[in-house]
């Protein structure tokens, strides 16, 4: 019986393209959520290259299940990453533009941040910017400043599945990425 929940849960993984909780993931496959979990670490080892008892098989596949976002998806292990983005890159050039990514790495630093505030930092008008970023869904409308009815904005759960993060807390420290970086920044910027 396990191998039919973990081939069921293999054709349903395989198909989502947003990470897969436990509990749906056992509702999918119609399996009790406790063989559910069983057969999810029973994949890991499996594609990490192990069996059942954790003995090498020497089989190690260039994916992975990794959980990320309270859920559970396959991404490409991060020793191929460069080959699948050259890949990628070439068969599907609609990427973000540099303004875009400046942009949405402002927010997914600052969050939650202002339009205004965007703009100010990077000395630019951002508006149709953040109207593509919230229409690729890596953004949201968090609030509305109640003194200013100016529009708070935030990253989204997509954003960490694209970049294959659990939380923006996995964001690489930016202040030793500048020259002036050293001493850190005004506020909580990583």
């Amino acid at each position: 019986m396990g191998s039919d929940i973990d081939r069921a849960l293999e054709a349903v993984l395989m198909v989502a393209d947003e990470p897969q909780g436990i509990v749906h993931l056992a509702t999918a496959v119609g399996a009790p959520v406790a063989d559910v979990q069983q057969a999810i670490d029973r994949l890991v080892a499996d594609y990490d290259g192990f069996d059942v008892n954790a003995e090498p098989t020497g089989i190690r596949r260039g994916f992975e299940l990794r959980e990320v976002g309270g859920g559970w998806r396959f991404y490409v292990r991060r020793e191929h990453d460069e080959l699948v983005t050259d890949f990628v890159l070439t068969q599907n050039p609609t990427r973000l533009s540099q303004a875009a990514l400046e942009t949405l790495a402002v927010i997914a630093y600052k969050q939650p941040i202002t339009r205004g505030q965007v703009a100010s930092i990077r000395a630019v008008n951002v508006d149709s910017v953040v109207r593509t970023l919230l229409g690729r869904g890596l953004i949201t409308e968090l609030f509305a400043d109640a003194e200013t009815g100016a529009i708070n904005y935030g990253t989204t759960e997509l954003l960490l599945t694209q970049l294959g993060i659990n939380s923006l807390d996995e964001l690489p420290q930016i202040s030793p990425l500048l020259e002036d970086g050293a001493e850190g920044f005004d506020g909580d910027i990583r």
